[in-house]
């Protein structure tokens, strides 16, 4: 299994919606490296929902319930999509300014990459940030 960052601007799309909808398109990717990652995730796959702008942080974790497709909000084929449902919800927030104060996050695409729309989060990223959000995956 792979690990992901997906970031939407809660007033666009939220977290809270995602639930509510129990799924949804990731659409609307124009960065070559940003659909590389959506191109890359497999079913099954794992992804922290990050608020970007408003919130800047991260508030829960989606699956991958379908692997890429054409993106339907363009006839361009070089634009992916990828389906997500709701997985986990987090306990606590995990700010931005808690990871970045984390010498052990310097390296992670969210702030190498931080205009990156996607991002590649490692297994060591990925249990540690569930475990500042209070998520168990067991």
């Amino acid at each position: 299994m792979n690990y992901w960052l997906i970031k939407s601007e809660p007033s666009a799309y939220s977290w809270e919606q995602l639930k509510k909808d129990k799924k949804t398109d990731w659409t609307g990717v124009r960065n070559y490296a940003a659909r590389n990652n959506l191109r890359d995730m497999k079913k099954g796959d794992l992804a922290f929902f990050y608020h970007s702008n408003e919130g800047m942080e991260i508030v829960g974790i989606a699956k991958v319930v379908k692997e890429h497709f054409q993106d339907p909000t363009t006839e361009d084929t070089a634009w992916l999509a990828v389906e997500f449902a709701p997985y986990k919800d987090f306990k606590k927030p995990v700010r931005l300014e808690e990871i970045k104060k984390d010498p052990f996050f310097q390296t992670m695409d969210l702030i190498r990459l931080s205009r990156l729309s996607t991002g590649k989060v490692t297994d060591a990223e990925f249990k540690k940030i569930c475990a500042l959000g209070g998520v168990d995956l067991k």
